[in-house]
Formats: C-alpha cells, sequence, structure tokens
C-alpha cells in the first residue's frame, strides 16, 4: 500500500502531460490552425477570389509562421489551394517549401506576447503592423486589401490552445 502515493502521483503526471496544449505555432498546432481555416467562412470565402489568384501560376500560396521569441529555425508551413472556389487550406505543418516568391506568400512573426494579444483580439492587422507588432515578408498591398480575414487569421492563436514553450526545432 505504500506505493499507492507514488502511482497516483505518476498517473496524475502522464494526465496532465497528455492534456497539454502543443506547443503555439508548432508543426502539430500548425495543423490544427490548418483544419480551423477550412470551418471559418471569412477565411474560405473572403480570400477565394484574388487574394487565392495571386499564386504566381503555381496553385498555392504559402504562409510561414513562427514566434520571434522562438527563432527563425522554429518556421511552420501553411499552404492554401483554391478549392470548389474557396481558399482552403491543404497542409499545416512542417516548411515544405524552403523558397518563398514574396509576390505570393507570406512569412509573419511576432513575439509569443503579440500572437497571443492578436489572438485575444485585444488588436488586429493594422494595429499590429503599424506599430511592428507583427512583422511580415510578402504582398503588403494585398494584404492590407484584405484586412476582415487577415483579422480572423491573426485570431487563430486565440481558438487553438498554444503552449508557450517554443516548439522544437
Amino acid at each position: 500500500m505504500k506505493f499507492a502515493p507514488i502511482a497516483l502521483a505518476v498517473l496524475a503526471m502522464a494526465a496532465t502531460a497528455a492534456q497539454a496544449a502543443t506547443p503555439l505555432m508548432s508543426a502539430e498546432w500548425t495543423a490544427q490552425a490548418c483544419d480551423a481555416w477550412n470551418k471559418d467562412a471569412t477565411l474560405t470565402d473572403g480570400l477565394a477570389d484574388k487574394w487565392i489568384k495571386n499564386n504566381k501560376d503555381r496553385g498555392y500560396k504559402i504562409i510561414h509562421l513562427y514566434r520571434t521569441d522562438c527563432g527563425e529555425a522554429t518556421q511552420t508551413e501553411m499552404k492554401i489551394e483554391p478549392k470548389d472556389g474557396k481558399a482552403i487550406c491543404t497542409y499545416g505543418g512542417s516548411v515544405q517549401h524552403a523558397t518563398m516568391d514574396y509576390a505570393a506568400d507570406y512569412t509573419m512573426h511576432a513575439t509569443t506576447e503579440r500572437w497571443n494579444e492578436m489572438g485575444a483580439g485585444e488588436y488586429g492587422p493594422m494595429k499590429a503592423m503599424m506599430f511592428g507588432r507583427l512583422k511580415f515578408s510578402g504582398p503588403k498591398v494585398e494584404a492590407m486589401s484584405v484586412m476582415g480575414p487577415f483579422e480572423t487569421f491573426l485570431r487563430l492563436p486565440g481558438k487553438i490552445p498554444g503552449d508557450k514553450a517554443c516548439p522544437g526545432k
């Protein structure tokens, strides 16, 4: 019977570890963000017109994401393709397209604190960009033309649980 408290402690730790969220902006988190994208009409329909068509005749756009404080090496990727008149996320995970074409693609990064603030809806993309809270490379004029969907995208960190630990490199 003296092992019962130890066994209970081990079980409690295992249960806590199983319930822990994956790190924010990890490959696993980005796969969940891809699923969330596809369930949000503001993203799928709102970006279905000229935004998704600016894909350099490749048939897709790439978005790289990372937390500045975790480092550029922790980037993840979302691949967005036109399907059935919608902008659909067909992949979310580790980077598969290392070379970006910033006439169509985006790389976005912010500190963990800033991602969490944007995810909570404390401010949108205009303030994030104007005050340098969100850094990105890509077609800025295009991004400015889709502020509604862009704001919805920036809210994903508030909708998908993410641990503050940095993703593995």
